[in-house]
């Protein structure tokens, strides 16, 4: 999440995908919202722009690259500058936490895990989405990485590698939802599971 130049730099063309990718958007959205609870106070990490966590109604945020920071200030976000691995919170400070694209950019994905493990209260959730390297998109992706900007560090992961290091960070109860199947231009659905799925949602619980 320290790899913030190329956000900071191309952060309306960042924002842009979002309008012009809007049945892409809704699907992640709605996979996201399946596991967001209905109260409690959460955060998102890697705020980015606010785009999940506004339509979702988390309130608070972290974000390392400060362009994105202030369009997500914009959206209604009150966002801290921070990353990941060093979260600017107290223990048990939140019911759930929410990562939506970001651990494929992370220094350590260790050490945010069990960040997100250490602020969260006992039965509190985190909620993880990303792109499935095993998914044809995820291929895709991987694939033309050298090509985009945002991508070219990033570090993709199976579904099956991001629910051993929740585990391993303590996590337990794992449930899966999945979108952006191949074939679906438009009217994407949302399934359980991960096997076919390009963006897969992870849903842990830290034990009471």
């Amino acid at each position: 999440m320290a790899k913030t130049i190329a956000f900071d730099r191309q952060t309306a063309a960042y924002d842009a995908w979002f309008d012009k990718n809007n049945g892409l958007y809704q699907a992640e959205l709605e996979a996201l919202r399946a596991f967001i609870p209905s109260n409690g106070h959460g955060v998102e990490i890697g705020v980015g722009t606010g785009r999940f966590a506004a339509p979702l109604g988390i309130s608070v945020g972290v974000e390392p690259a400060q362009q994105m920071a202030e369009l997500a200030r914009q959206r209604g976000i009150e966002v801290l500058e921070g990353v990941a691995e060093a979260l600017p919170f107290d223990d048990i400070s939140f019911d759930f936490v929410v990562m939506v694209t970001v651990v494929c950019f992370l220094d350590d994905i260790t050490k945010a895990f069990k960040e997100a493990w250490r602020i969260l209260k006992p039965g509190g959730n985190l909620v993880v989405g990303f792109i499935n390297r095993e998914s044809e998109l995820g291929r895709v992706y991987d694939q033309k990485k050298e090509q985009s900007c945002f991508y070219r560090d990033a570090t993709f992961y199976s579904a099956s590698e991001v629910e051993k290091l929740l585990i391993n960070a303590g996590f337990s109860g794992v449930s899966y939802r999945q979108t952006l199947f191949p074939g679906e231009p438009t009217d994407l659905s949302i399934a359980e599971g991960y096997d076919k799925g390009g963006f897969v949602v992870i849903k842990v619980q830290k034990a009471q």
